[in-house]
């Protein structure tokens, strides 16, 4: 599935009937392929780029309830938040794993340590569960040995939970496509097709790659959902919908585990604003953010750290480990987000809610907002906004498919790369370990060969982006976006990819240059 060729064959059933269009290839999108190919409707989903290559790759990586709205008093965004992460753990063994936190208090905290007590006491209420505990000085600084000198005074553990939101959004897709669910990446909805009564009944497309770039397609359907999250509006004006969503960029640190050596994650308030940050293992490195700042750049290109937000970063990390001297010349790579909210009017980014919203305006059914945690509830209200053009749906069932076991590996693999592979890839995971090479690791990152060769083989990489930011990370978990281990990736890679050298080569630039811009380290 998804092979070479897989975007011309699927450009070619375009001219048949389909029950619905998703425009988005995020996880909101993906989840609501899902969800409309379990109901039976013939759905189409297109994204403008490449599939989880705006939000949903962007993330803290957590699947959390948001502890920190509650401080907010937005108690609904969390409930539902905590009963979707409390399914994926239950479902998604080895994609979504419990991550224990600490939240650590310091002095000068304008919020109390019994505040803390308080709102982790109605946070797992919320969840049918009591699982935080208090900590003293003494047991924060046994898991946390680095904070020796930080002045912190104690704090609370809890537990919220992590996923690699990307792999998320692949898995979702495909097990949406094996349904009979047709995706395609770098295709544009550049039109909306409208009947005799000005209500949608379908899109233009335009192919953004490859030999056939340019050429276009209408599609009719039944129904159009919008699901692209911050370019939610572009599509909206299409219908001469007045724009309604709020762009606020968020940004990250990524340290290597040896320079910033986290086995559990830790959050703090950050001494400038107050503001929660976040310091979390993640595959192999430390993810510290994130930021909330108002994204005024153009959508079209690629969202990058200013360098007023690294240095907020930095200096909330020195606060929390003074011994470590961290500096900009010990950060990995860096890496942005946009979410997309709605737009109250809040002079504060941070203050907007993070509830979703569903549109239906003359005919265009619109799903924006939210977080990564809520997609699959997200995905559902869409289909219902949709049930007068569509139908009915089957009552909510399991999120994921199952995953394969772990017999299903070849003997001597180790029990966590079994977990790991079978929740990323899904029933994709069986064979994915063929060869000794499969079976090793890419540079000094978790991300094995294997898991490289099926991403170039049948993951519809169309560039070489897709495949080191997206399908197997190494973008952001070794030195210099994988440059180092170039080579190699390349003996693997490139036959899968069916790429000529010259192909290979004008990839290779572009990735680079794609890196150097976006995710490496911003200059003062």
């Amino acid at each position: 599935m998804w092979g070479k060729g897989f975007r011309d064959d699927a450009w070619k059933t375009l001219s048949e009937p389909w029950d619905l269009v998703v425009v988005g290839g995020g996880i909101t999108g993906a989840g609501i392929l899902s969800e409309a190919t379990r109901a039976g409707f013939r759905t189409l989903l297109v994204e403008a780029n490449d599939f989880a290559s705006g939000t949903s790759s962007r993330s803290t990586k957590l699947v959390h309830g948001g502890l920190r709205y509650l401080r907010q008093g937005q108690f609904l965004v969390t409930r539902k938040s905590v009963k979707e992460r409390e399914r994926m753990l239950e479902e998604g063994r080895g994609l979504v794993e419990n991550l224990p936190f600490s939240l650590a208090a310091f002095p000068g905290d304008t919020m109390p340590r019994w505040m803390f007590g308080i709102g982790l006491s109605m946070y797992d209420a919320l969840a049918w569960k009591w699982n935080h505990e208090r900590l003293n000085e003494a047991e924060i600084l046994r898991a946390f040995p680095m904070l020796q000198r930080s002045g912190v005074l104690g704090g609370y553990r809890y537990h919220d939970a992590q996923t690699d939101d990307a792999r998320l959004t692949l898995r979702i897709l495909r097990e949406g496509a094996r349904r009979g669910g047709t995706a395609i990446n770098y295709v544009r909805a550049i039109d909306l097709l409208r009947d005799s009564g000005g209500k949608v009944r379908g899109v233009v497309l335009r192919d953004e790659k490859g030999a056939n770039m340019g050429r276009t397609a209408e599609v009719t359907a039944k129904a159009v959902i919008n699901a692209t999250g911050a370019w939610a509006d572009d599509l909206r004006g299409k219908v001469g919908e007045a724009a309604r969503l709020r762009k606020i960029r968020g940004s990250h640190l990524v340290f290597s585990r040896a320079k910033v050596p986290v086995d559990e994650a830790i959050s703090f308030m950050h001494p400038r604003d107050q503001r929660g940050v976040f310091a979390v293992p993640w595959e192999g490195v430390t993810l510290i953010g994130t930021t909330d700042v108002d994204h005024d750049g153009d959508l079209s290109t690629e969202p990058r750290i200013a360098s007023a937000e690294a240095e907020y970063i930095l200096d909330g990390a020195r606060k929390v480990f003074p011994d470590l001297g961290l500096t900009e010349t010990d950060v990995l790579c860096t890496y942005s987000g946009v979410r997309p909210v709605i737009d109250t009017g809040n002079p504060d980014p941070s203050k907007e809610s993070r509830e979703h919203a569903v549109w239906s305006e003359k005919g265009l059914y619109t799903i924006t907002g939210g977080k990564l945690t809520t997609w699959a509830l997200m995905a559902r209200e869409a289909l219902e906004a949709a049930r007068a053009d569509l139908g009915p749906l089957p009552e909510r069932t399991r999120m994921f498919e199952e995953s394969p076991k772990d017999d299903t590996f070849p003997a001597g693999v180790d029990d966590a790369v079994k977990r790991r592979l079978s929740g990323r890839l899904g029933s994709d995971a069986e064979g994915v370990l063929a060869s000794p090479l499969d079976r090793e690791p890419i540079g000094e990152g978790v991300s094995l060969y294997g898991e490289l060769r099926l991403a170039a083989r049948a993951e519809g990489c169309v560039t070489l982006s897709d495949l080191l930011l997206r399908r197997v990370r190494v973008g952001l978990t070794l030195p210099r976006g994988g440059l180092d281990e170039i080579g190699r990736i390349r003996e693997v890679a490139q036959p899968e990819l069916g790429w000529s050298d010259a192909e290979w080569d004008t990839e290779l630039a572009d990735y680079t240059r794609a890196w150097t811009t976006s995710y490496g380290v911003p200059t003062r």
